[in-house]
């Protein structure tokens, strides 16, 4: 059985099932971080790839995107 462990939720200012950040004790170390959506879908990954995803937000990977995106 799954053991997750709820890290942050994105958005939380209604009730749609906003996309959360979990981690997974149970789960082996490739997939141990788990993100979800408010479509009932789910990705899951290694710290080390969350940790690379993060560190490329950080240093302007999305920028460009964001910029002509609007917010919702």
């Amino acid at each position: 059985m799954n053991k997750l462990e709820r890290i942050a939720t994105f958005c939380g200012q209604c009730n749609c099932g906003c996309p959360e950040l979990w981690i997974d004790a149970d789960a082996t170390e490739e997939q141990r971080v788990v993100i979800t959506d408010d479509f009932g879908q789910r990705i899951q990954m290694s710290l080390a790839q969350l940790h690379a995803l993060v560190s490329d937000v950080k240093d302007g990977a999305l920028d460009a995107l964001l910029a002509t995106t609007p917010a919702s």
